[in-house]
């Protein structure tokens, strides 16, 4: 360890402990200030790949309530991850033409969802031409 340090003092560096977990402790040469930035710059990087994914759950018009609880339970799994949800029900033929039935399906599901946390309506229920979407996250 002494040996460590005079070769770091000698050519301006220094002594950063790698890992304390091992004996001896694995150590290395370099500056400090530049091994803090690439740690925070890879810390960064990892709460932003986790933060924006955005998964799917897709509802059918005739969806019955034992289903609906399951997707809620996925749909709970990925929002305590972190993770927004865009809920999809396409519509198809005369199901275009029952809407409000629609809208009751996914109102439901949101209920289910708010029982057990929270949730935070990032974009409002829209009709779209294959159905209706929205996007939602964790509070």
């Amino acid at each position: 360890m002494e040996r460590a340090l005079q070769i770091a003092k000698e050519r301006n560096l220094d002594l950063i402990q790698v890992t304390t977990k091992v004996e001896p402790p694995v150590c290395k040469l370099g500056d400090y200030g530049k091994y803090l930035y690439q740690m925070e710059k890879k810390e960064r990087e990892a709460r932003k790949q986790r933060k924006g994914e955005l998964k799917g759950i897709r509802l059918s018009f005739n969806i019955s309530l034992h289903d609906l609880k399951n997707r809620g339970k996925l749909a709970i799994k990925f929002l305590k991850k972190g993770n927004k949800i865009r809920v999809e029900m396409p519509l198809r033929g005369r199901e275009k033409a029952l809407q409000e039935f629609a809208k009751e399906k996914i109102n439901k599901f949101l209920e289910i969802l708010e029982e057990e946390l929270p949730i935070k309506i990032e974009r409002e229920l829209k009709k779209e031409p294959r159905g209706l979407t929205m996007i939602i996250s964790k509070k």
